[in-house]
């Protein structure tokens, strides 16, 4: 579905090393890309590459799989991302650790701060698929080694994700790398996280 979206993806921060053909992309990360606003480490780094597209849709799904065999320094990473602007944003990827582990983590980011929730897995996965939904300005993150089972990654809220946004893929090395991450079969859908069917609303 690659094909379709070429006319409509944009470019932040467009990386030097690309490549996008109809049935993949392919981001060569530069070294000392990032993003991270604050929290704890009190550093900000807004530099990494986002491929997007814009939509008022209300109610969607996004859907990617993520190849990061060639990652082999610590925090190489590669995932979704909605990128709203620098103090507003959310990202999920695998941050490479070692060659025994590595984190599968999601990040938030409303008014310029920088959240963290992450678990480790084994480091001999090299794909993962994520499943990005929209229910107005509520947003889920799911994961899935096969493509078929996803599990739920966080649910959140964005305070500026109303309207018209933005979401897409990124992919970026913090430290002294470089590797090549390839994105594929990349779909859009009507939104799959269904409503809510216990308590009601207040």
């Amino acid at each position: 579905m690659i094909d379709k979206m070429i006319d409509k993806l944009k470019w932040i921060r467009e990386p030097k090393d690309y490549r996008i053909d109809s049935d993949r992309i392919e981001i060569t990360t530069e070294p000392h890309t990032d993003l991270w606003q604050r929290t704890y480490y009190h550093f900000q780094n807004d530099n990494a590459p986002v491929l997007q597209l814009e939509t008022e849709e209300k109610y969607f799904t996004f859907v990617v799989k993520t190849d990061f065999t060639e990652s082999h320094h610590r925090f190489d990473q590669c995932g979704i991302v909605m990128y709203l602007n620098s103090d507003n944003w959310l990202k999920a990827s695998v941050e490479y650790e070692t060659d025994e582990f590595q984190h599968l983590g999601s990040v938030v980011t409303n008014h310029g701060f920088s959240d963290w929730a992450t678990t480790a897995i084994s480091a001999d996965i090299k794909t993962m698929w994520y499943r990005f939904s929209r229910r107005e300005d509520d947003y889920c993150i799911e994961c899935s080694e096969d493509g078929e089972v996803f599990t739920q990654m966080r649910i959140c809220h964005m305070w500026e994700g109303v309207g018209k946004i933005q979401f897409g893929i990124y992919a970026c090395s913090p430290e002294d790398s470089s590797f090549k991450a390839v994105f594929t079969d990349l779909k859009l859908t009507d939104c799959v996280w269904a409503a809510h069917e216990g308590q009601q609303p207040d």
